[in-house]
Formats: structure tokens, C-alpha cells, sequence
């Protein structure tokens, strides 16, 4: 896959997962919220109001540091198709 058609399915996965309405197990969401931000190269320092919720996506970020942007957006988009083939 070229890296226009990567752009591509990771924008469709992106709204994939913002068109959704039910919610997503925690789990699930952290580890959406540190490839996105490695995928998208955003490092911006995580803004929740609780403390435990900024260490907790602050730690998502330290397990991904090692990835490229490219292998970021590879592995979101596998999350995203298995998360939508295997839900129930």
C-alpha cells in the first residue's frame, strides 16, 4: 500500500470511529488515542481534567514511541476493522 491510499483507510477508519455512538471499552480507547496521536505526530500533552486519566493516555503514548507514523496508521486501522468484525 502507497502512502496516499494508507492516508486514505486511516482517514476512513478515524471517521469510522467518530461516527460511532456506542461507547468503546477504555482499553479500546487508549490504545486509539496513542497511535492517532503517533500516527497524526501530536504530542500535545493530554488535557483531561483528571490526573489519572492524563497518566494513563500518557502512558499509552510511552508504549507507542518506538513505531513510525506509518506503522501507527497500519496498526489503528487494524484496530478500528477488528474492533467493528469481532464487536457484538
Amino acid at each position: 500500500m502507497n502512502p496516499k491510499e494508507l492516508d486514505i483507510q486511516f482517514q476512513e477508519a478515524v471517521e469510522r470511529i467518530n461516527a460511532h455512538t456506542d461507547p468503546f471499552p477504555a482499553d479500546f480507547l487508549l490504545r486509539l488515542y496513542a497511535y492517532y496521536k503517533k500516527a497524526t505526530n501530536n504530542y500535545g500533552r493530554p488535557s483531561s481534567k483528571k490526573q489519572i486519566i492524563n497518566a494513563f493516555k500518557t502512558n499509552a503514548l510511552f508504549q507507542v514511541q518506538d513505531i513510525s507514523e506509518e506503522e501507527a496508521k497500519k496498526i489503528y486501522i487494524e484496530l478500528v476493522d477488528n474492533y467493528f468484525l469481532y464487536r457484538k
